[in-house]
């Protein structure tokens, strides 16, 4: 772990490793961990907004519930942003088959069962004021 953590703020241990690429792999890998970046910031940008401007909910602490699960949510993307780039970078100069991730997968099913979430929130709200 802690080895791996290195590799994120020391980049002459990742240029010692294997032979230098072709920079266009490099900059495509930077691109990718930059979209990443900017999906962790939207969602902790996301989670600001739902603590700040959301009405209270239905349900008690449901706003305060989702704004705390997008802002670690965020976090974690940018981490794992982090380390995806760091793997992939060392895959990339040694040659080898880049490394596979659940996480745009589990990502994702987060953000949709979160939307279906929020959805029956909303419609609770709206039975809840006729």
């Amino acid at each position: 772990m802690y080895q791996a953590v290195r590799r994120w703020f020391d980049p002459r241990e990742l240029r010692e490793v294997g032979e230098t690429p072709d920079y266009r792999f490099s900059l495509a890998n930077e691109r990718t961990f930059l979209a990443w970046l900017r999906t962790g910031l939207a969602l902790v940008a996301g989670g600001l907004a739902v603590a700040q401007f959301l009405p209270p909910m239905p349900v008690p602490h449901l706003r305060e519930a989702l704004a705390v699960a997008l802002l670690l949510l965020g976090g974690t993307v940018a981490i794992r942003a982090v380390d995806h780039w760091a793997r992939t970078e060392r895959a990339i100069r040694l040659g080898q088959e880049l490394p596979a991730s659940r996480f745009p997968a589990v990502l994702a099913l987060l953000v949709g069962l979160g939307a279906v979430l929020l959805v029956v929130a909303v419609l609770v709200q709206a039975a809840g004021n006729r």
